[in-house]
């Protein structure tokens, strides 16, 4: 995977998982499939998973700007 390519899978991992852990769009669509037991457990998912976007951005960013 190209760096511009990993940085860009990074932004909007990190964008969809933000929009997913601060609005309630998640809770609703868990409501609506009836899977609202799950939603105490969502901070458990959704932050590590933002910090995981974050760092594959920073890395991305890191790469292309060491290659120039």
């Amino acid at each position: 995977m190209d760096k511009n390519r990993l940085f860009k899978a990074g932004i909007w991992g990190a964008v969809v998982t933000a929009i997913c852990c601060f609005t309630p769009i998640l809770v609703a669509v868990l409501g609506l499939i009836g899977l609202a037991a799950f939603t105490p457990y969502l901070d458990y998912v959704l932050l590590p998973v933002l910090a995981l976007f974050l760092i594959v951005t920073f890395y991305a960013w890191l790469k292309q700007r060491r290659s120039g």
